[in-house]
């Protein structure tokens, strides 16, 4: 049995962040982080679209409005102090009809009030900025930038080493066990005790919380973000970031143009219901997974609320025609022979026994172990600030 102060579950870039913070605020202290696959950030980290947030969208207050811009101020820092490759590059939000301008406006409001300085754009301003975009408008967020966030989560792993931690891979949380010292985490690769546990297992987290014996009302949804990328040839179309206007009820943000730190471009995604927590393609089917979300109250409240734009949603995924058009409405000079299959993505998305979606990043301490609940986007730009946020509520049991 392996003994350590702190076991950190799930290797994401949130669970190695607060490894990290948790080995800088309490050097001497050991961490251990647990990670069930052979490598660290093999899923949600290793398959999103590369964003550094600016933290425009959220709702002022929230712990994603105030961990975003500090996460994001934090990981820019870390990346210039390893040299890992980032740029602000900025993003353009685009209103196709005029409708949507007032949501823009709404947003640039919002956005003050997180602390984010953008700019509302007349048609002809969002040409100098992306002269193959079409809108009535659109908001520019000078701050929003582009990373690889493999590359960040990889140095995290180092440094938590470095200082004395380890990062233990194809090491599962099978189970749980909780007493008045301490907490011991069951895995393949052995037992492993600590004074305190974090569960930051992402799409499993939910299961792990309920291994550690905490009650929670939410439970993970898997959405498949499917994308495609532009050929080299098609991607003079897109210099920056160019997203359409969100729909303020969902977090998903709509089908939209990312350049990567690479130079490629990225196209998506789309947001679809997946039969499987990690199955990346169409035809990945758990059943087990498949039946929890289909037979879950909650899941079914919120598909009755929103078939509409879960029909189009599921209708984008089986027809690229239909996946153009949306990308169309923002760059009309893209065409289908200019996409190329992409890996997909899956956001573990909470949402609550009423059908409504879990908002804002969930974190529940019990006597030994937390549990971080819901994390999706922008939890990868707001993972070291998360990270602070974690061991700041653990603190007083170091003392």
């Amino acid at each position: 049995m392996s003994q350590c102060d702190l076991i950190v579950i799930g290797g994401g870039i949130v669970g190695l962040a607060t490894g990290l913070r948790f080995g800088q605020r309490f050097p001497g202290k050991r961490v251990v982080v647990l990670e069930k696959e052979s490598t660290v950030a093999t899923h949600q980290t290793g398959r999103n679209s590369g964003v550094l947030h600016s933290g425009i969208y959220y709702r002022p207050g929230s712990l994603k409005a105030q961990l975003c811009l500090a996460g994001k101020q934090a990981i820019e820092d870390f990346c210039r102090e390893e040299s890992i490759p980032f740029e602000r590059c900025g993003k353009v939000i685009v209103a196709v009809e005029q409708p949507q301008v007032a949501t823009l406006e709404d947003l640039r409001r919002r956005g003050e009030a997180n602390g984010v300085a953008s700019e509302l754009i007349d048609a002809q301003r969002l040409k100098d900025y992306e002269p193959h975009a079409a809108g009535v408008a659109a908001l520019h967020v000078p701050s929003t930038g582009i990373v690889d966030y493999v590359a960040v989560a990889e140095r995290l792993a180092e440094r938590i080493a470095d200082a004395g931690g380890s990062v233990v891979t194809r090491a599962e949380a099978t189970a749980i066990r909780t007493t008045e010292t301490g907490v011991t985490v069951e895995t393949p690769a052995g037992a492993f005790t600590a004074q305190q546990a974090v569960n930051c297992a992402g799409l499993q987290s939910d299961r792990v919380a309920k291994l550690s014996g905490a009650a929670s009302e939410a439970r993970i949804v898997p959405f498949r973000g499917e994308y495609y990328k532009l050929t080299a040839e098609a991607g003079r179309l897109v210099r920056n970031l160019i997203y359409p206007t969100p729909d303020v009820r969902f977090p998903f943000l709509g089908v939209h143009f990312t350049r990567m730190v690479d130079g490629s471009i990225e196209c998506g995604p789309n947001a679809v219901l997946a039969l499987a927590r990690e199955g990346y393609t169409k035809t990945s089917i758990d059943l087990a997974d498949l039946a929890g979300s289909l037979t879950y109250t909650g899941f079914l409240r919120l598909a009755a609320r929103h078939w509409r734009m879960g029909a189009g949603e599921a209708w984008r995924s089986v027809s690229k025609a239909a996946f153009v058009r949306a990308l169309q409405r923002l760059v009309p000079d893209i065409t289908a022979g200019d996409l190329i299959p992409a890996p997909a993505g899956i956001r573990a998305q909470a949402v609550l026994p009423d059908g409504d979606l879990v908002d804002d990043f969930l974190i529940s301490a019990g006597p030994r172990v937390m549990n971080v609940v819901n994390a999706p986007s922008p939890a990868a730009t707001a993972s070291l600030a998360i990270g602070d946020t974690i061991v700041g509520r653990l603190a007083p049991r170091f003392s």
